[in-house]
């Protein structure tokens, strides 16, 4: 589980055997989960998040999403 980037509790990652399905991100802090679709921007799941902490997770997933494209493609390739 490659990390992109840690912010704050946040710990954005991605899943090594998820390489065929389009990029994404998961996010993690204590035991709450999100995943977050990159292209278009959108919430796939979540698990204990609210409403505010989405919201505030949604705002970084799209403040950083160059940078989690090409932590992605680093990865998996292009």
């Amino acid at each position: 589980m490659p990390t992109a980037v840690l912010i704050g509790p946040f710990r954005f990652f991605f899943f090594s055997n998820e390489g065929t399905e389009p990029p994404h991100i998961h996010v993690e802090s204590g035991d709450h989960y999100a995943k977050f679709w990159l292209e278009p921007l959108q919430l796939a799941r979540s698990l204990g998040y609210d409403a505010r902490e989405l919201n505030e997770i949604r705002k970084l997933v799209l403040e950083h999403t160059p940078l989690f494209k090409e932590k992605w493609h680093e990865h998996f390739g292009p």
